[in-house]
């Protein structure tokens, strides 16, 4: 694992992941981990963190910072911003990464980051040049995993059928051959294995 000491200036590194968490940390939507309630997106992040690193042990600077900020602040963003339509989802996806990338880019700038690491953390934060960015593919396959891991079985026993093998295909459609692999390694329940059996049949 790349030593974080090797980093330009290792405390500026830090007191980014401290803004960044301590923001996330005011998240007011709770998510029990162990039986102890968490800011959800505080949460979502640190798993995030932990799934690049782990496809990624030598991960560089600013893909370690984007994986820290990628949901950042979300709740001040609700999907009930936009119109409960199809047009209205698009549109709330595409606004929350702008969202994201500037509340980045600020705290980035406040803790006295330069402008090109900043744009290539924006960059991330709004998928930018995926999938030909090798840290972009790292980011999403983390993203899926994240998902996989910690939401599918949420999703799969309160949404449609249908709606849920969708999701899966389109995630599984994203993921790189070494993210696919570590998706194979998750445990799943019966649900989750069936409908997982049922999006990749044939």
């Amino acid at each position: 694992m790349t030593d974080i000491a090797s980093f330009a200036d290792p405390a500026r590194f830090h007191e980014a992941l401290r803004r960044f968490d301590a923001e996330n940390a005011r998240d007011p939507n709770q998510e029990l981990h162990d039986g102890v309630p968490h800011p959800k997106e505080l949460l979502y992040a640190q798993r995030l963190t932990d799934w690049v690193l782990r496809l990624c042990p030598d991960a560089p600077e600013e893909l370690r910072l984007a994986a820290r900020c990628q949901h950042l602040c979300r709740w001040e963003s609700p999907r009930s911003s936009q119109p409960m339509t199809r047009a209205g989802y698009l549109l709330w996806r595409a606004n929350l990464k702008k969202f994201h990338a500037q509340k980045s880019g600020e705290i980035l700038a406040a803790t006295g980051y330069p402008a090109d690491v900043i744009q290539k953390v924006q960059d991330l934060n709004l998928k930018k040049n995926f999938p030909q960015d090798p840290n972009s593919r790292i980011l999403e396959d983390a993203l899926c995993l994240v998902f996989l891991e910690f939401q599918f079985a949420a999703l799969a026993a309160k949404t449609d059928e249908a709606k849920t093998i969708n999701a899966l295909q389109k995630s599984w459609q994203k993921m790189s051959a070494a993210g696919r692999d570590e998706a194979l390694k998750l445990k799943f329940g019966p649900l989750e294995q069936r409908l997982l059996a049922a999006a990749f049949k044939g």
